[in-house]
């Protein structure tokens, strides 16, 4: 796997609560058992918080022993004139990393949601990668006629018919961190990838208390999905999110263990006035750090 790969590979990881394993051999190995699981449902009581239109996050993306590849950020914004509307944007880059000048990459992903169950109606990417390949990609999510409608660059376009409601891999990870997580009790969430609807299995692993992050000592829950299909990159290995168990459910860490080594994705900084107490994190871990106020033009968004 080259190295612009395993930067898209771990970022994929970041946010696609995607294809999981029911539980350890595969979910197609145990239909019964996926039956009996059930869809995950949104608490509405967290949707202020996650979904306030105001919150944004930055991971530092690293290989084993520290060797950083790249970054991703993260944003949630409110979309104007659409009711209950939301503009979930992510920029995959390899910006800062050791091989950014070997191999750049500059993905951005913009899904828009809207309704009480946030699911997707619009999903758009724009891809750079290396020094030659550029992809567009546009995604039309007509939930209520079971159909998706895909474009990619100039080719004509394409129509899937899939039951509704659906996901997208990014709006996944966001309606998952907004379900029950109960240590050994997994649920579904029914995601778009591949060309097809895939039943997402979410495992709910158990608690671990996690030291020293960028918001300080958290108690996290830990949610463990195994990736089965490849979606826009290609992605193997196991997987582990950690979560501060709390109402603001922020995504802390994403490890990923590989043949050789494993791939981590480090919240670095946090923003979110609608969660007051991690709001602002990278500053307040400065202050404390540096026993005085944090100089105004740090300040990150």
């Amino acid at each position: 796997m080259s190295c612009g790969r395993i930067v898209g590979f771990v970022v994929a990881l970041v946010m696609c609560l995607s294809v999981c394993e029911a539980v350890a051999q595969g979910s197609d190995q145990q239909p019964e058992l996926r039956e009996a699981i059930p869809y995950g449902v949104i608490d509405a009581s967290l949707i202020p918080i996650t979904y306030a239109g105001t919150e944004s996050f930055r991971y530092d993306i690293s290989y084993t022993g520290g060797l950083k590849l790249g970054e991703l950020h993260l944003s949630v914004k409110k979309i104007d004139g659409v009711y209950d509307g939301y503009s979930i944007h992510a920029r995959v880059t390899t910006e800062n990393g050791m091989f950014s000048k070997i191999y750049p990459i500059e993905d951005v992903h913009v899904t828009e949601v809207s309704g009480p169950e946030r699911l997707p109606f619009h999903y758009e990417v724009w891809q750079k990668e290396g020094y030659s390949y550029e992809s567009h990609r546009v995604y039309q999510y007509k939930q209520t006629k079971e159909k998706i409608v895909y474009r990619h660059n100039d080719k004509p376009e394409r129509v899937f018919d899939v039951k509704t409601p659906i996901q997208n891999e990014f709006s996944s990870f966001f309606a998952s961190r907004l379900m029950e997580f109960t240590p050994q009790k997994p649920f579904l969430v029914a995601t778009f990838a591949d060309e097809k609807r895939n039943e997402v299995v979410v495992m709910v692993r158990g608690r671990d208390r996690l030291k020293d992050t960028v918001l300080g000592d958290v108690q996290t829950m830990i949610v463990e999905p195994i990736m089965k299909f490849s979606g826009l990159y290609d992605k193997r290995g196991d997987t582990a999110i950690w979560y501060t168990d709390d109402e603001c459910r922020v995504p802390v860490q994403v490890n990923s263990r590989l043949v050789i080594g494993s791939l981590t994705a480090k919240l670095v900084s946090y923003s979110n006035p609608a969660c007051p107490r991690y709001d602002g994190a990278i500053l307040k871990k400065y202050e404390k750090e540096a026993g005085k106020p944090a100089p105004t033009n740090n300040r990150e968004g």
